[in-house]
């Protein structure tokens, strides 16, 4: 793996802190790759000690990281005085969560950290501070466009060795789904995924399978129209390209274990349809990874927790889930991120 992999802290008032420290010191039990956390050094060290494990904090580098991993958590100074209480955001987070996130970034752009592992962020708490994307994901690819110089599609999987799931749209109300439904949406999608997994997941011939919108995938147009008008021709699109595609499926037969035996991911039309299976499956250790950046990011499926922040409560399984997936994917990247830069 081409250097450490860089860790934002996230929200310092949720769990992200929390779970970092508790990820670093089960490194050696779990043998994970050397990481960095860019977060306020100061911060790290009394939130450790307020959740009943101090350890050792280090300032680092991210080319010092890797020396220091074994010995002390290695800190990237975020460049904020962090003040914020557990479950009680303050006017230092945005500037924390925003700082982390364009260090990261910096870093794995520069070939300085291998990938990115972003701890939750409290999206409320950036929008009052006057961020201006609707999230993680989106700030994600418009500092990959405006670095690269190249358009960034960035695409939502959820992952687990159990199932993987991709939302085709993703942050909307349910009505507005199949209004943002459209056949090139579906096939800009199918693409990246399709790419992804080979690039990134090392899988030769990536089996994609589309679930259908309506009830029954529609029942040949007698329950909604959609599936047969815009996600067929999407899938019959796809396949076109060479790419293994079945679809559109009723979405109730699609995640049994013996349908999930069928693909290796799954391509669902809205948020629920996609996330309430995960979560049944691997509640505790599902992974966010964004595909179509040009760089590795994975992160927790899960939010900032604020009701159990700095009670030493919060499980890592995530996190560490993340991470272990983050070297993973990053094994694969270098050529690709090589020609990115």
């Amino acid at each position: 793996m081409p250097g450490p992999l860089a860790i934002t802290g996230g929200e310092p008032a949720g769990i992200g802190p929390d779970i970092a420290i508790s990820a670093w010191l089960r490194r050696a039990e779990l043998k994970l790759p050397p990481f960095y956390l860019i977060s306020d050094p100061a911060f790290l060290e009394q939130r450790a000690r307020q959740i009943g494990t101090p350890i050792a904090v280090a300032g680092a580098t991210p080319e010092r990281a890797a020396a220091i991993f074994t010995q002390a958590l290695p800190v990237v100074d975020c460049g904020v005085a962090v003040t914020a209480k557990p479950g009680a955001p303050d006017a230092s987070s945005a500037p924390a969560a925003i700082n982390a996130i364009d260090r990261a970034v910096a870093d794995v752009l520069a070939g300085e950290a291998a990938g990115i592992v972003t701890c939750p962020i409290a999206k409320s708490v950036l929008y009052r501070a006057g961020f201006s994307d609707p999230g993680h994901t989106e700030y994600l690819a418009r500092l990959a466009t405006e670095r690269t110089g190249r358009p960034v599609q960035p695409v939502m999987m959820l992952w687990s060795p159990e199932l993987a799931v991709v939302p085709v749209t993703i942050h909307i109300p349910l009505t507005q789904a199949p209004v943002a439904l459209s056949t090139d949406l579906i096939v800009r999608t199918g693409r990246i995924v399709a790419h992804d997994l080979r690039a990134r997941f090392g899988i030769a011939r990536p089996r994609l399978t589309v679930a259908g919108l309506n009830p029954h995938a529609g029942e040949d147009g007698t329950i909604g129209t959609e599936d047969r008008d815009i996600v067929a021709p999407a899938v019959r699109m796809l396949a076109a390209e060479g790419i293994d595609i079945r679809g559109p499926l009723p979405a109730d037969t699609m995640f049994h274990a013996a349908a999930r035996a069928t693909y290796d991911a799954a391509l669902c039309m809205y948020h629920d349809q996609a996330l309430i299976p995960i979560k049944t499956l691997a509640f505790d250790h599902g992974v966010n990874v964004t595909l179509g950046l040009p760089f590795v990011r994975t992160s927790p499926d899960h939010g900032t927790a604020f009701d159990i922040a700095g009670t030493g409560k919060a499980d890592a399984s995530s996190l560490i889930a993340a991470i272990r997936l983050a070297a993973r994917l990053a094994q694969h990247d270098a050529p690709a991120l090589a020609g990115a830069r």
